[in-house]
């Protein structure tokens, strides 16, 4: 006998497998998000090694957006030509972490799973090690630039995965992961190879910063792959946020509830490595966002797809902001990696968030 579902019974069972419970509304939250993302990447443009008032900062703004010719002086070329990209890059690689790390926990049903788990980022780090090593992270033989070779990477590693995870018939989330931690410790392996290979000390150097997480690079036409792909992910995922839901009370409640689960799970699987593969490239290795923004967007406006896919979109966002703000201004001497202060943040973060999970019993 087959039991009906009610959608009061998927959004019990969403409530009860996130292990969560909203205590602020979604709207609120993210207009309040929303309103310090704006006050971050404006601090993010003023800040640094010169500092340019506020004011100064929206009016080049406004008058490149105007259309104007830009004024002499140094301050418009490092407000639009250098710190604007960066800081919008910024953005989107935080917006679509948070993204891919909400999809990812969906996908595996676990709410501490991380995208990286799919071995796709490393994937992504092996192309674009190569590229460097291999002397193409300039566009040379084969014109494959450091970004594109990361891309390459990132989708080889995900059609790797996805066949060996796929072996014997059937789609099994542990058999997925399993073959996802495999295939990426395999592949980090032969990328520390590369990096020995390396004989220059300068190329060496090169290539650990950008393992290590770097948006240093950032420029305008940098922003043109992300800027449409994130946008285009949330779209993707906040359509499918019912199939989501049903996803975390497992295969077969889901599968009552009228979703192909084969299907969305193909689906969000590669939807997740594109997006992964975009971001590594543009921004290398970021480690612990993906993982946290998530997790604790849960905390706060619960399980729900609807509801989290856009928060942690803004929270991700805002983080990857004020990490970056960090990462330049820290030191006088030199920019720090992005992924070392991500994990000097996000391991404490982390160890406070499983201890309130565990804490509470969830």
């Amino acid at each position: 006998m087959t039991v009906p579902v009610t959608p009061t019974a998927t959004r019990r069972g969403v409530k009860e497998s996130a292990g969560e419970t909203r205590t602020v509304p979604a709207g609120l939250l993210a207009v309040v998000l929303g309103a310090a993302l704006l006050a971050a990447l404006t601090a993010a443009v003023s800040w640094g090694s010169t500092s340019i008032p506020p004011g100064e900062v929206w009016g080049v703004v406004g008058r490149r957006l105007a259309g104007e010719a830009p004024r002499p002086g140094t301050d418009d070329l490092i407000v639009w030509q250098l710190r604007v990209p960066r800081a919008l890059l910024a953005a989107l690689v935080g917006a679509g972490l948070g993204l891919v790390g909400t999809a990812v926990q969906a996908l595996v049903r676990n709410p501490l799973a991380d995208p990286y788990l799919l071995g796709i980022s490393n994937g992504a780090s092996l192309g674009a090690v190569a590229a460097i090593v291999l002397g193409l992270g300039a566009g040379g033989a084969l014109g494959l630039g450091l970004s594109a070779a990361a891309f390459v990477g990132a989708l080889a590693t995900f059609a790797l995965v996805w066949t060996v995870a796929r072996r014997g018939g059937g789609f099994a989330p542990l058999r997925l992961v399993l073959a996802g931690v495999a295939i990426g410790q395999f592949l980090s392996g032969f990328t520390s190879y590369l990096v020995l290979q390396t004989g220059d000390e300068q190329q060496t150097h090169s290539v650990l910063f950008w393992l290590m997480g770097s948006l240093s690079g950032a420029s305008w036409p940098m922003l043109a792959v992300p800027a449409a792909a994130v946008p285009a992910a949330l779209l993707w995922l906040h359509a499918r946020a019912r199939g989501l839901n049903a996803l975390l009370m497992g295969d077969e409640t889901a599968a009552g509830l009228g979703v192909d689960v084969t299907r969305l799970r193909r689906e969000l699987f590669t939807v997740t490595s594109v997006l992964t593969g975009v971001l590594v490239a543009v921004s290398g290795a970021i480690a612990f966002v993906a993982l946290m923004v998530p997790h604790a967007c849960r905390l706060v406006v619960g399980g729900d797809h609807r509801r989290l896919l856009p928060v942690s979109a803004l929270f991700g966002a805002l983080l990857m902001v004020v990490v970056d703000i960090v990462c330049r201004t820290a030191m006088d001497t030199q920019e720090l990696p992005v992924g070392v202060v991500t994990s000097l943040i996000g391991a404490p973060a982390l160890l406070y968030l499983l201890d309130r999970r565990l804490g509470s019993g969830s």
